[in-house]
């Protein structure tokens, strides 16, 4: 079978910095839910503009359906949710936000129309679409932001961080949401219980380099192998250890 996504040998360095990614390997099958954890600094976010073509690999390469992804190309196959919502959202409504991307995209009229009505219905926030972006709460910025890449109907979406700055009620949402996504997902977070109740695959990026891939529980119930890169076990694993 082969894999929605397929990183080979992938690095990176920024100018004047040391190297960020260093023969980064992932091969993600379609329908998978795979978790990214990892201190700061240990690539998740790099990782993640490079998958999507906003960066370009220094050598290794990255295919997204049998297909090089390269920098600046757009790839409607693939969707990118920032970690600050104000970061992607910049229309005078939330209509025009969820609309944009498909625009872009040559779609016009009723299937235009059909697209941003179902991705609001689907991330529940069809009551907002004629407010005010900025003036949202930062659950609401962020199914919003979720909406607006849904549109475009991505394979593979990638997820920054995405319960950062949320409320329980609001995080709890975006859990129940993700747990019930059709897309393929890719999520970075440092919210560990999250990951547990959203993923079925977790890998441990440091030191630009990928160091466990495997199953959730496992991986981040291994307390030698979190504190060793920075971590803590999730509270939920670490009260049946």
């Amino acid at each position: 079978m082969s894999a929605i996504l397929e990183v080979v040998d992938l690095c990176f360095a920024y100018p004047q910095r040391p190297t960020t990614l260093a023969g980064v390997n992932l091969r993600i099958q379609a329908g998978e839910r795979v978790g990214v954890v990892g201190p700061n600094g240990a690539g998740k976010t790099t990782l993640f503009l490079c998958i999507c073509g906003v960066l370009g690999a220094t050598s290794g390469g990255i295919r997204l359906l049998e297909k090089p992804i390269q920098k600046g190309q757009f790839r409607p196959e693939i969707g990118f949710v920032f970690q600050n919502p104000d970061d992607q959202l910049f229309c005078p409504s939330v209509w025009d936000d969820v609309a944009f991307g498909v625009e872009n995209m040559g779609v016009r009229g009723e299937e235009l129309a059909q697209r941003v009505t179902r991705a609001l219905a689907t991330t529940g926030v069809s009551h907002l679409a004629d407010r005010v972006p900025h003036q949202l709460s930062g659950g609401e910025k962020c199914m919003v932001a979720i909406a607006s890449i849904l549109a475009m109907q991505p394979q593979l979406v990638l997820y920054d961080e995405p319960s950062a700055n949320l409320d329980l009620s609001a995080r709890r949402r975006l859990i129940e949401f993700l747990q019930c996504s059709q897309e393929t997902i890719l999520l970075s977070s440092h919210d560990l219980e999250l990951l547990l109740e959203v993923c079925d695959r977790v890998i441990l990026l440091n030191q630009g380099q990928v160091l466990a891939d495997g199953d959730p529980r496992v991986i981040l119930g291994d307390r030698t192998l979190m504190t060793q890169n920075s971590l803590e076990v999730p509270a939920s694993l670490a009260s049946i250890q």
